[in-house]
């Protein structure tokens, strides 16, 4: 497939520069939110194929790849929420539907609710949803930090083996060469917000179609959660993919795209 990515650039809105990779440039508009530390030239594989029907926004959410960084920015959920509010505004995109993997599903449930009537559709891939007096989220801070630390120093695909050992090459070789544009206490205050913010809630008040995906493997969301999310909001869309971990197309490419479906286009 020839590349369709289209240009990155630059948009000043809600006060930072918001750094995103467009693709496709045709087709209903998405907005791609990547998670905790995938810049968003990591999901670029994802938004080619997107980019077949769909004109595509990756997004690098602040403190991470080339968007405002550094101790003045407030890395909380609220503020990368209004950041995806005041990115379409901006670039005029018209009730966007918004695609967020991990972190970015849950920005986009706080970005939709506080903003009713800005985006079409959610989909949320295998948002985290470990909150207070919940069970915890899978993966370790240190896990993040470690990884982080050595990536500023430099650090090769091999190295990033230890971290993602079931990643191919291209796939590690990405992840060495962005990691160290994380900014380390945005990522430990959006870790943080996993455990202290208990996002399903918000479930409950969304008013727009939504999708839930669900990682087979991942262990982030179990058949409980599940069942928890369908009462608070009987009208979701829960699709799994079985073979795949948190990081669905990562693991299960084909999988991932037939559990969206034609749910971005509907």
């Amino acid at each position: 497939m020839s590349s369709r990515f289209l240009h990155g650039a630059n948009v000043f809105a809600n006060g930072i520069r918001q750094h995103y990779l467009r693709y496709g440039g045709k087709g209903p508009v998405v907005i791609l939110v990547p998670g905790i530390t995938s810049p968003a030239i990591t999901w670029g594989f994802v938004a080619e194929s997107l980019s077949l029907h769909h004109d595509v926004y990756v997004l690098d959410v602040r403190g991470r790849g080339l968007s405002s960084t550094g101790p003045d920015l407030d890395y909380g959920l609220d503020a990368m929420a209004d950041d995806v509010i005041a990115f379409a505004s901006e670039l005029e995109l018209r009730q966007p539907a918004i695609l967020g993997h991990s972190m970015g599903a849950r920005i986009a449930m706080r970005a939709s609710n506080r903003a009713p009537g800005s985006f079409s559709r959610l989909a949320l891939i295998d948002p985290p949803v470990s909150g207070p007096g919940r069970r915890p989220y899978p993966s370790k801070l240190p896990w993040y930090t470690d990884s982080i630390a050595l990536a500023e120093k430099g650090m090769d695909a091999e190295a990033m083996k230890a971290f993602c050992p079931t990643w191919t090459g291209e796939q590690l070789q990405l992840r060495a060469e962005w990691l160290h544009t994380c900014y380390a206490p945005g990522i430990v205050r959006a870790f943080n917000d996993f455990h202290d913010i208990d996002i399903l809630p918000d479930f409950a008040t969304l008013t727009v179609p939504a999708m839930l995906m669900v990682a087979g493997r991942g262990g982030v969301i179990q058949a409980a959660d599940e069942e928890e999310i369908k009462g608070l909001n009987p009208s979701l869309q829960i699709t799994r993919v079985p073979d795949a971990g948190h990081m669905i197309p990562w693991d299960d490419f084909d999988g991932f795209f037939l559990a969206l479906g034609d749910f971005l286009s509907r």
